[in-house]
């Protein structure tokens, strides 16, 4: 099977991992502040803070944000359940605004048609690795006096209008699963220019305790801790981060790789009159970490099922958040955005990673055109 994803592990990786493991320190230790600062430099943020996955850290900023009972955070539809599911661990409701048909990103013409005055935030999502259109949500922001969270999972390494995601809004988050742009396993991290999102995201990440004598209530010795907030046990490890520290040195690379072979997928699926390719926002560079073509509606399934058939692990990105069970259970079972189910008929994500070798991809490419030839003959 070929997969959609893969992670690109070397010799420098492993040997990275057993230096730490021959260490002292396996957890909360030199390679944590390490990788943070290497990922901020890189994308020219002032504060990093590395946390346990994704996830995590999509939770940690709406918590150092302040998100909390009574509040709306507007967010698409069109992404893993992780980029509403932290609202709705901060206690506050997560409002689903409807997509750009052309770009899959969130509309900022829906996002001011679901403004309310319980709104405080945003959660922008670069599906794909494509930036949103930040400019016209940092407009609405501005306007409404709202916050800006960019959900990066898939964008690190990704540019709008020459500047780096992770640099721009009040917070960006940052996932480093084996399907990522990098991997340390498991992990995330929260990016951000403000001291005090700073010091809370630190707080959070580890039971809000800190030895921090910056902000005790008072210093009984250098033993000496305090709990200054309800914080979580969030805490990534040195091991994970000494693999992203080397991760992090291939990451041109891999962005390379992936735009290269995104490139191949436009050439060959350009003029075909049953596929859409993916549309890129102008002055934008995409992270490429997937690559979602449209087919027909009708034949979505067969020709996912036939593309298995051949080995090729293909997917889809993604089921509507609201279509879940449990959101369907409190309270979205009438929500409607028709530009993202439209679109969540026809995705179909093929396989996309620094390791598929253009043999790979070309027989992904023939068993593509191959799999709607049968369809449009039976």
């Amino acid at each position: 099977m070929i997969p959609y994803g893969k992670q690109w592990i070397e010799e420098d990786d492993i040997q990275a991992v057993i230096d730490v493991l021959r260490s002292d320190y396996l957890t909360t230790g030199p390679k944590i502040q390490e990788f943070e600062r290497t990922v901020a430099d890189y994308v020219g943020a002032k504060y990093a803070v590395a946390i346990a996955n994704g996830t995590a850290a999509l939770h940690a900023a709406c918590f150092a944000a302040g998100i909390g009972e009574g509040d709306e955070v507007i967010t698409t539809p069109l992404t893993f359940a992780a980029s509403a599911n932290c609202v709705l661990y901060c206690g506050a409701k997560p409002v689903f605004a409807d997509v750009d048909r052309r770009t899959y990103n969130i509309d900022p013409g829906d996002i001011r048609r679901k403004i309310t005055k319980r709104t405080k935030a945003i959660i922008a999502v670069h599906l794909a690795g494509q930036p949103c259109d930040l400019d016209a949500i940092h407009e609405i922001a501005r306007k409404h006096h709202l916050l800006v969270i960019e959900d990066g999972a898939h964008a690190l390494g990704a540019e709008y209008h020459g500047k780096k995601i992770g640099t721009m809004s009040d917070m960006t988050t940052f996932s480093f699963h084996p399907v990522k742009p990098i991997t340390t396993a498991e992990g995330g991290m929260i990016m951000t220019d403000d001291e005090g999102y700073y010091q809370k995201l630190c707080l959070f990440r580890t039971h809000g305790i800190t030895r921090n004598k910056g902000l005790l209530t008072r210093d009984e010795g250098p033993w000496f801790y305090q709990q200054l907030d309800l914080g979580f046990n969030y805490r990534i490890t040195d091991l994970q981060c000494a693999l992203g520290c080397t991760q992090m040195k291939k990451l041109e690379y891999f962005l390379g790789k992936r735009r290269r072979l995104a490139k191949r997928y436009d050439e060959a699926f350009r003029d075909h009159p049953w596929i859409e390719i993916p549309y890129q926002l102008p002055e934008t560079v995409s992270g490429w970490h997937l690559y979602i073509i449209q087919v027909p509606e009708c034949s979505r399934r067969k020709v996912f099922e036939a593309l298995q058939a051949k080995g090729i692990g293909v997917n889809v990105h993604y089921i509507p958040v609201y279509y879940h069970p449990y959101y369907q259970e409190h309270g979205y079972n009438e929500v409607c955005c028709p530009n993202a189910e439209s679109l969540y008929e026809h995705f179909i994500s093929i396989p996309l990673h620094p390791g598929l070798t253009e043999e790979q991809q070309d027989y992904i490419i023939d068993s593509v055109r191959e799999s709607l030839e049968i369809l449009k003959t039976s």
